[in-house]
């Protein structure tokens, strides 16, 4: 009954008593999640709470958070700078915000975090305290990373031939596009070599579709080691048509290039001998070089196509080479 005393109707030691209990609940409810509640005074930048549940995550005691250097501190080098930056100023401004960083853990790992921060101000509308809830979203980015990483799988596989592994038409229309800006910016030619398989329906229809497409692997591993700088492409438009893209080469560089191509698919002594064909299988190419103007990329192209007919019609097997 003493504490009746103090008010006669003792409503005063009832709201004590429910702000009390109240007070209680809510840190018993904040303290029961996976979020991890904080406060920090703003004038001191000192912890005024943080979670006992920061133990289980990262293995560093409530008591040991005691300023914003702390937090600081315990964060990835790389991740450190950008977001203290942006958190500071945010909270200078008087903005909710919220940042992602790996916060380091006391055994030397690092556990990815979500800082959500909701700025309080006081009366005179000056920031007074920041309070916010660390997450923990490692599984969240371990996911991220693994679409990303089939994204990129997914991309690569779209810029590959699927039968002989090297890049697609798709590929080489991105890197033509590029290599010819480059052309024009430092005046140095490019070269484009197209290379068709002779007689290839032949070989097909007298060998099968399986030895025609071992054919097709066999050439374009040629044309892979040819393509021995880290620029150039080597491409299979579709069917038995390829090309070779190289660039900063001039025509008496590509031409030896050329040639090289052919005699190594010689080299590979594939058997044809169908009715018309040679004993094996052989190549014809065509190379155009251009210095990028102001004509159409394409025009590179139709160059080498021409050329690539000519040397057909002249007898294949070997080279036809022009400038665009």
């Amino acid at each position: 009954m003493g504490a009746m005393n103090a008010r006669a109707d003792g409503t005063a030691d009832v709201h004590v008593e429910d702000g009390a209990r109240d007070a209680g609940v809510y840190r018993a409810l904040l303290e029961s999640t996976k979020a991890i509640p904080w406060k920090i005074d703003w004038p001191t930048l000192r912890f005024a709470y943080i979670g006992p549940q920061i133990a289980d995550l990262l293995g560093w005691t409530p008591e040991s958070w005691k300023t914003v250097d702390d937090w600081a501190a315990r964060m990835h080098p790389e991740d450190r700078d950008f977001v203290v930056q942006f958190c500071v100023s945010q909270s200078q401004a008087g903005v909710d915000h919220e940042a992602d960083y790996r916060a380091l853990t006391r055994d030397g790992g690092y556990v990815w975090i979500r800082d959500v921060v909701h700025v309080q101000r006081n009366a005179a509308g000056e920031v007074e305290s920041l309070v916010g809830f660390m997450f923990d979203i490692s599984e969240r980015k371990r996911d991220e990373e693994e679409i990303k990483r089939l994204h990129r799988e997914m991309e690569a596989l779209l810029l590959v031939d699927g039968l002989t592994g090297i890049a697609n038409r798709r590929l080489f229309d991105q890197r033509l596009e590029l290599e010819w800006g480059d052309s024009r910016r430092s005046g140095k030619p490019l070269a484009l070599m197209m290379v068709d398989v002779d007689r290839f329906k032949q070989y097909n229809d007298t060998f099968g579709h399986q030895a025609g497409d071992d054919c097709l692997r066999s050439i374009g591993a040629v044309l892979r080691a040819t393509a021995r700088r880290p620029r150039d492409v080597a491409a299979r438009l579709g069917g038995d048509e390829f090309v070779l893209l190289l660039p900063e080469t001039d025509a008496a560089e590509a031409r030896v290039l050329a040639q090289q191509v052919i005699d190594s698919v010689a080299a590979l002594a594939l058997p044809h001998g169908a009715d018309g064909c040679g004993a094996c299988v052989g190549v014809t190419v065509g190379v155009a070089t251009q210095v990028a103007d102001g004509a159409d990329m394409q025009s590179l192209v139709r160059a080498a196509d021409r050329m690539l007919y000519a040397a057909k019609r002249d007898g294949r097997g070997q080279v036809g080479i022009g400038v665009a």
